[in-house]
């Protein structure tokens, strides 16, 4: 349990940010401690991850420089965007693995 997590979920904070490339996709980093495992075919593993209490199952991202990323479409996050914080979950969705 921790201040950003008191019921023991697993949940954690991040601070969303916009990749610069093409698409500009905006991302939750995911702490190692919260991360996958492994990642499976091109660095990506199935989830069901929840962003603000709204879930969703998605894959985990893991990205040579960054570490493991989350995606986080515009329907999830509603009006937050680059440097806004939520609160994360993010669970192996062994069902599609």
């Amino acid at each position: 349990m921790t201040a950003a997590d008191p019921a023991g979920t697993g949940a954690f904070e991040a601070v969303l940010v916009r990749w610069s490339g093409p698409g500009a996709w905006v991302f939750a980093p995911v702490p190692e401690e919260h991360a996958p495992d492994a990642a499976g075919p091109f660095g990506r593993v199935p989830v069901v991850a929840s962003v603000d209490v709204r879930s969703w199952a998605t894959s985990g991202w893991r990205d040579s420089t960054a570490g493991w990323l989350l995606p986080v479409p515009a329907r999830i996050r509603r009006a937050k965007d680059d440097g806004d914080t939520v609160v994360v979950t993010v669970e192996v969705d062994a069902s599609r693995l």
